[in-house]
């Protein structure tokens, strides 16, 4: 029993290290990049908001038309 909580330990450990290893690795952006990417997800989230209420506008008036 014991055998197989240490090997258990053991496995847990070596994930930890090796995962603190990872991310030692990555290469984290700059303030810039972060701050240049968040202006291109909110402009780009802005302007397909206002297309979709445009088509929702133009599918209103249409149905509207209909009936």
């Amino acid at each position: 029993m014991d055998t197989i909580k240490k090997k258990k330990e053991n496995k847990i450990i070596s994930f930890v290290k090796e995962s603190y290893a990872e991310l030692r690795k990555v290469v984290w952006p700059s303030r810039e990049d972060a701050i240049s990417s968040v202006r291109v997800v909110i402009v780009s989230t802005i302007i397909i908001a206002v297309a979709l209420g445009f088509i929702d506008i133009l599918l209103l008036l249409g149905v509207q038309a209909i009936f």
